[in-house]
């Protein structure tokens, strides 16, 4: 007996101790969360961009200072209007001599490096000068390193140059899933919607095929024309450059005009030193990207010229998920914004492949009844496809940029039939019991019958007329056209304007420019940028680093496993709007 009230004791000690823990952590965070304050920056110098330390996303996020817990080298997030509008300010900021930007590391998306380019190119323009550094050479950072008036390169031998244009990959699991005895029926409206075939196939469709070397190319033509440009050189150089192999060692890159100089740190010091103006780099004052942003990036809170910018990032799904577009937290959101009396004009900024149809009309509908009381603008980022595609369409002005990926106006459906793989793998017997003839239908321990796939299609045909129908009515179009532009096929920004998917190629600040003259102001720079969804309070973010509850922690991506969980369930949600990738820029 008095061996168990020592256990009893040591295990409710553990407890007090691990609660105490928790206290001082809270208190740490919260310490060091309090104790933090607009940095204050010097007032000359050069303006130093290292993108290895920072993180530019479509919003700014407040989070927890893990800084504080040894995580020093974390990259601060910034927000990508907050970036653009401080490297707008610096152009006009005569402490600011000029910028060093050293890309590597850029964690950006493709869209979003087009806007962070497009902004030093700004600065550029207004007199000041730009310098790029870079040692180990990637497409998308020389991309981004491009822009400047000089670019140099590391003099240090051993770099890996992986400057070879633009790939994507596809993966296809049907030999896999064969093996394994899992069958995937893939019901779908949409010749070029392709994000089931992985499952189906074990080579790419024509179709997709098509669609995506369109995408690709039309994503390197930008970057290879912005390039050439940049460099005075013409696109057919560099092209053959690349073609033939030739970028591999930092004097290759000199040869063929796409860098000025080969530096040590030490010269690029001395660079650096002469363009601040002083004797040497000792008396050079660096001004630190992220504490600029934060420093500079003021609201003009007094302002009664209210405009609103919503931010859908993720994948759109069912339930609760704060990392994703959840279709009735998100609903809310845009019913909140159209309740608010002070906000004149609303910025849409998409930035989703798409997702569950349910979740997707839950937002269309709430976003069409604020259209009918306010100016709604649309801003595409990387992708507005599929579902973001549908939520956005009837705006009443859409931007996009040219490599955004959008389109993809199409449904599809996924049953998996894990019979074989349970009875003649794992030799496992299943036997169904069913009050009527298709009560096992969704089992998902058998195939689904004529009348069942049947049953399946004429859904997914009822969900992509409605699609179909919706676009047609928000772009003032055809139905018949849009049906020849949709069948699920996936579209660059510049394609997609010529089709009448999207109105002008633009950045998020040419939409808020646009929103604010459609809501009667004088200009953007009058107004106050109200951002949403709200960013967490302190205590809402220690919550959830500490809580467990969160009660949908799945995504699209993760097909098997939410199948996996709605059979526990006993439902299986089929009819998703989803682009068949994401693509990412190194």
């Amino acid at each position: 007996m008095k061996k168990f009230f020592k256990i009893v004791l040591a295990v409710i000690v553990g407890i007090i101790l691990a609660n105490f823990v928790t206290i001082l952590i809270f208190a740490s965070i919260a310490g060091s969360a309090s104790s933090e304050k607009t940095p204050s920056v010097p007032a000359e110098g050069i303006l130093k961009i290292d993108m290895s330390k920072i993180m530019v996303e479509e919003q700014a996020v407040e989070t927890i200072n893990l800084q504080a817990f040894g995580n020093a080298d974390m990259p601060v997030p910034l927000g990508l209007r907050q970036s653009v509008n401080a490297i707008e300010y610096a152009a006009s900021d005569n402490g600011v001599k000029c910028i060093y930007l050293k890309p590597e590391g850029a964690s950006l998306g493709i869209a979003s490096i087009v806007e962070f380019r497009n902004a030093i190119g700004k600065f550029r323009a207004s007199g000041k000068p730009v310098i790029a550094y870079l040692e180990n050479v990637t497409t998308g950072n020389y991309y981004l390193a491009s822009v400047a008036d000089k670019v140099y390169l590391g003099s240090y031998q051993g770099g890996n140059p992986m400057f070879n244009g633009i790939s994507g990959r596809m993966l296809f699991l049907k030999d896999l899933l064969d093996e394994l005895g899992i069958r995937i029926q893939l019901i779908r409206h949409g010749k070029y919607k392709s994000a089931g075939e992985m499952y189906v196939r074990n080579s790419s469709s024509p179709e997709n095929y098509e669609q995506t070397k369109a995408y690709i190319d039309g994503i390197w033509n930008t970057f290879s024309v912005q390039i050439a440009e940049s460099r005075g050189i013409s696109v057919e150089k560099l092209n053959a450059a690349i073609d033939g192999l030739r970028l591999c060692l930092p004097s290759d890159f000199l040869e063929y005009g796409l860098a000025d100089e080969l530096l040590d740190r030490e010269g690029l010091e001395d660079k650096l030193a002469v363009m601040a103006g002083k004797d040497s780099f000792d008396e050079v004052s660096m001004i630190p990207f992220a504490d600029y942003v934060k420093a500079k990036s003021t609201s003009n809170f007094r302002s009664r010229n209210k405009i609103a910018v919503i931010y859908a990032n993720g994948e759109i799904v069912d339930g609760l998920d704060l990392q994703n577009v959840d279709g009735d937290r998100f609903a809310s959101i845009v019913e909140t914004v159209r309740r608010d009396s002070t906000i004149k004009a609303v910025v849409l900024r998409v930035n989703s492949p798409g997702g569950s149809v349910v979740a997707s009309e839950k937002i269309k509908s709430e976003l069409d009844k604020l259209k009918a009381v306010k100016p709604l603008v649309a801003s595409y980022g990387d992708y507005a496809a599929s579902g973001g595609y549908w939520i956005s369409n009837n705006a009443d002005k859409i931007y996009c940029d040219p490599t955004t990926i959008t389109g993809s106006i199409g449904v599809f459906g996924l049953v998996p039939d894990f019979s074989v793989a349970v009875k003649g793998k794992l030799k496992i017997g299943v036997e169904s019991v069913s009050s009527n003839r298709h009560g096992d239908m969704w089992t998902l321990m058998r195939p689904l019958d004529k009348d069942e796939y049947a049953y399946m299609q004429r859904s997914i045909e009822n969900i992509y007329d409605k699609f179909v129908s919706a676009v047609a009515e928000g772009r003032s179009l055809d139905e018949g056209y849009v049906d020849g532009i949709a069948q699920g096929r996936v579209w660059i920004g510049t394609d997609a304007l010529k089709i009448g998917l999207v109105d002008e190629m633009g950045s998020l600040e040419d939409a808020l420019a646009y929103a604010a003259l459609a809501a009667g102001f004088e200009d953007v720079k009058s107004c106050y940028i109200d951002e949403y969804p709200r960013q967490l309070t302190l205590t809402e973010q220690l919550s959830l680093l500490f809580s467990q509850t969160q009660d949908n922690d799945y995504s699209i991506n993760s097909a098997f496993n939410h199948w996996y969980d709605n059979w526990q369930k006993g439902k299986c949600e089929t009819a998703f709007a989803r682009l068949p990738f994401q693509l990412t820029i190194r």
